[in-house]
């Protein structure tokens, strides 16, 4: 297998940054993941764009509208691959495993949101198909959520119980440097 780490950067999304979407956590999430896509880019490592396109039509993610589009600071460029999914885990649905077995891809570094959805779903996907994960805490974030039991969770308790639910089991979650050591220069 190849020794290249693909970047995969899940639903950064002009609605994910609106108000409707909810308090989250990690506000400067899109900034570490900016520096990972200049650096991605910069040393020609493959980086796969992930979108969700709604089937709800009041969704901020409905097909079509400004909410579903890229935000500017993620717009892909040509030689970049682009996943639309419909539902949270980028795997189900799309050509993600097929395209990553082609390119002889084992290794994927996941960021974006939300982490305890379709980073979640995403990574425990991957895990279970037997690639390599690693997630970057701080490049990922999380809303504000009401558990089972109806108690208020706050968005750094969404994002963080998340992370303990995917880190040793389906992935390794890491730090931002940790994430730029593993592209080999």
């Amino acid at each position: 297998m190849s020794e290249s780490c693909v970047l995969l950067i899940i639903d950064m999304q002009q609605g994910m940054s609106w108000p409707q979407a909810g308090e989250r956590n990690n506000t400067n999430a899109e900034h570490e993941i900016a520096e990972l896509l200049a650096h991605w880019r910069a040393n020609h490592a493959p980086i796969v764009h992930v979108r969700h396109l709604s089937t709800e039509p009041d969704s901020l993610f409905w097909p079509e509208q400004e909410g579903a589009l890229f935000q500017e600071a993620f717009q892909p460029l040509a030689s970049e691959k682009v996943i639309e999914k419909s539902v949270p885990d980028a795997f189900t649905y799309s050509n993600l495993e097929a395209w990553l077995r082609e390119q002889a891809i084992q290794r994927l570094l996941v960021v974006g949101v939300s982490t305890n959805n379709s980073v979640e779903s995403t990574v425990r996907s991957a895990g279970n198909l037997g690639f390599n994960v690693y997630v970057v805490a701080s490049a990922c974030f999380a809303f504000a959520k009401q558990d089972f039991g109806g108690r208020e969770r706050s968005a750094e308790e969404v994002h963080s119980m998340s992370l303990a639910n995917l880190h040793g089991e389906y992935a390794t979650v890491i730090s931002q440097d940790e994430a730029f050591a593993l592209l080999p220069e």
